[in-house]
């Protein structure tokens, strides 16, 4: 892939194949905590998530509000390519629901795991035919139903074969193995994910939605992609509930850089679009967060400094492949070369020997004021 400097280190682990991304920003991400999204805030980010390439999009869950109710409509009627999802619980009110708004395919969700069944007194065999009921009628009233197993990652595996035949016997053409509490290893992950292939037959494409409470949501769904599962749900940002979801930017990046498989994300506009959700959502990210942070193409060190001219030594991919600007800045721990090129970048004429001076001077102000030195106060040393 041109703009990928890896070596050849990841060889032997490359996948090739293709999958597709279901986007869950606006329901799971919505989720996070303190985040409120109107209708209208909705349909300009499912407008985004369609430029970037998503091809889709969960529009939401219309019977949490009369909002979300009125972002399906909005997102639905916006002309968009990417498919437009739905959200319902095993409930026929929420099919119902659905089936009012004119939505096309959604997923179905019920808890699996004994853990959660004990929470809400309820006996697996009442939970299969809570299944059957929602799936079948969902299927009679032409959706396209995703089975989507809570907690499935800590359900009984006879339990959790017995619960994903039930809901595509009753209709459900798509299944999605899900990390509730991102309790999976990959390897693990993958395991789940060929088993459930196994049993529902080659014709039921497998989604994986992963959660990232262990640092493993990127690494997980990678796993699933090994293990057959044709589409990734994830947020942008990773934005979710407790430690947040699996981030598409970072699972597209991994899976086209490392893996060789082939994705429709625009990874020239995952910065653009990061910023649009952080500032709508009012949800500051790490400077150093993989593929969007402020941080990743920006270079201090005075060693790195030195090495600037040539990308593919202190990076692993080219900043234009993200769309991101590589720049140097000044402060504690700049070199020489920080203050040849910052003075060559701003056209400042400054003869070589007065550099040893400025330095001192930019690594005494940046200590002094504990953060980097502006440009303007370079301009003023100088």
């Amino acid at each position: 892939m041109d703009g990928v400097w890896t070596g050849e280190l990841n060889e032997s682990a490359r996948l090739g194949g293709s999958v597709g991304f279901y986007d869950t920003t606006l329901r799971d991400g919505e989720q996070t905590v303190g985040v409120v999204l109107d209708p209208e805030q909705k349909l300009a980010i499912a407008r985004a998530l369609d430029e970037l390439g998503v091809e889709r999009i969960e529009a939401g869950f219309p019977r949490v509000s009369e909002d979300d109710r009125r972002a399906v409509e909005l997102i639905r009627d916006a002309g968009l390519r990417a498919e437009v999802w739905g959200f319902s619980r095993a409930v026929a009110a929420d099919v119902d629901a659905l089936v009012e708004l004119g939505v096309e395919s959604s997923v179905i969700e019920s808890p699996l795991s004994d853990l959660k069944l004990e929470a809400l007194d309820v006996t697996r065999a009442e939970m299969v035919k809570r299944i059957r009921r929602a799936v079948g009628h969902a299927a009679e009233q032409g959706i396209r139903v995703a089975y989507f197993g809570v907690d499935g990652t800590r359900a009984d595996l006879s339990f959790f074969r017995e619960a994903y035949e039930a809901a595509v016997e009753a209709g459900a053409q798509e299944a999605v193995v899900v990390d509730t509490l991102g309790v999976g290893t990959p390897e693990a992950v993958g395991e789940l994910v060929g088993r459930t292939r196994e049993w529902l037959g080659a014709d039921v494409p497998i989604h994986f939605h992963g959660h990232n409470d262990f640092g493993l949501a990127t690494a997980a769904a990678v796993g699933a992609v090994r293990a057959g599962a044709r589409w990734i749900h994830g947020t942008i940002n990773g934005m979710g509930e407790r430690a947040g979801n699996a981030n598409l930017g970072e699972v597209a990046l991994a899976l086209s850089a490392l893996y060789g498989v082939e994705t429709r994300l625009r990874l020239d506009r995952l910065r653009t679009v990061s910023e649009l959700v952080r500032e709508t959502a009012g949800t500051p990210i790490e400077a150093w967060k993989p593929v969007v942070g402020e941080n990743l193409f920006v270079r201090e060190s005075g060693a790195v400094a030195s090495q600037f001219h040539l990308p593919e030594s202190i990076e692993p991919f080219s900043s234009e492949l993200v769309a991101a600007e590589r720049r140097i800045v000044l402060g504690k721990k700049s070199g020489l070369d920080s203050i040849r090129i910052k003075c060559a970048e701003l056209g400042l004429d400054v003869p070589e020997e007065r550099w040893p001076e400025l330095l001192a001077q930019v690594k005494e102000l940046g200590a002094r004021k504990r953060g980097l030195v502006t440009d303007e106060e370079f301009r003023r040393l100088i």
